[in-house]
């Protein structure tokens, strides 16, 4: 389920350590973002399997930068001749104290198409709602960028492999397990001008992979747009907003729970979250009662660790389109 994730490389060494730095995080009184990572997993408890996953990075670039290319367009003129036109050029950029960073949305193949990659996404921004101190006022999302058929960048190919002498696959997986020294080393530190480039790279910058659309539509959904940044290695496109203007932010609920029913209620499911440290969130219904409380059924509040007097925040997903 790793493959592909540049934040969850499949290397066991690395995977017990961010499960460990994520442990720390979450025990960690925190007054501001530093370089906390919170991982959260999707577990099927019929099977006890984990299911997928998603993470939050309270604040990029700490001890080392984080890179991207940034689009900028730059104008290219000479009037004695009538010359007047605008350029694409790639500039590095390397940032040391960035915003925090959604990453690390995976679903195993056999739960997809569930509405499942919405829960876990949808559930850390209402960790993030309800621990504000522990992020930044901005927030990113890098997707992965555009592979051909025989699983190749044409933008790796194009510019990368020049520079670092070695496949996309490997200079993308170091890069995941944080070896970023070769990066400032090895890239070019000169702009890049776009039209220089073949046009079946051009035509990727910027450009999701198609596994990646999906969430691209949720993130936007959310209210995620462009930012004029791609990745270095296979120029995915970044995505950001401030995260008091997502949609999940503004149109999320907090009550508390006046009663918990057996059966689940029948209004339309929405994504519940507990909001403490000990987080947990999950698929269900909520029935608004006239006093300000709220009815919950019995296996959401068992899956929330709630009961009856504690608090739960709530958010319909976004609709789809």
């Amino acid at each position: 389920m790793t493959g592909g994730i540049t934040t969850l490389p499949a290397d066991p060494g690395h995977l017990r350590a961010s499960v460990g730095e994520s442990l720390r995080a979450f025990a960690h009184p925190v007054a501001r973002p530093g370089g906390e990572r919170y991982l959260f997993v999707l577990e099927d408890r019929g099977t006890g399997r984990i299911a997928g996953s998603g993470a939050v990075v309270a604040r990029v670039g700490g001890f080392d930068p984080f890179y991207t290319y940034e689009i900028r367009d730059e104008a290219v003129a000479h009037p004695p001749h009538g010359v007047d036109k605008r350029v694409e050029v790639l500039h590095l950029k390397r940032a040391h104290k960035g915003p925090s960073e959604l990453c690390t949305l995976a679903i195993g193949p056999q739960y997809r198409g569930r509405g499942l990659a919405r829960l876990v996404s949808l559930g850390r921004l209402l960790f993030v709602r309800a621990h504000p101190e522990r992020f930044e006022r901005r927030i990113i999302a890098e997707l992965r960028g555009w592979l051909d058929e025989d699983g190749r960048s044409p933008f790796w190919e194009s510019v990368g492999r020049h520079f670092f002498d070695s496949d996309f696959s490997q200079a993308d997986f170091l890069s995941g397990l944080g070896d970023k020294d070769f990066i400032e080393d090895l890239m070019p530190r000169h702009p890049i001008y776009v039209p220089l480039l073949p046009e079946a790279v051009r035509d990727v910058i910027g450009r999701a992979h198609r596994d990646a659309e999906p969430a691209r539509r949720v993130l936007e959904g959310e209210g995620l747009r462009f930012a004029g940044e791609v990745d270095i290695f296979d120029a995915g496109p970044l995505l950001g907003g401030e995260v008091a203007d997502l949609r999940a932010i503004r149109a999320s609920r907090e009550a508390r729970v006046g009663i918990v029913v057996e059966e689940e209620p029948p209004e339309p499911s929405m994504v519940l979250a507990n909001g403490r440290l000990d987080f947990r969130a999950c698929l269900g219904a909520v029935a608004p009662a006239p006093d300000g409380t709220v009815a919950i059924g019995r296996r959401a509040a068992e899956l929330l660790e709630v009961g009856a007097g504690d608090h739960i925040t709530y958010v319909a997903p976004a609709p789809e389109g």
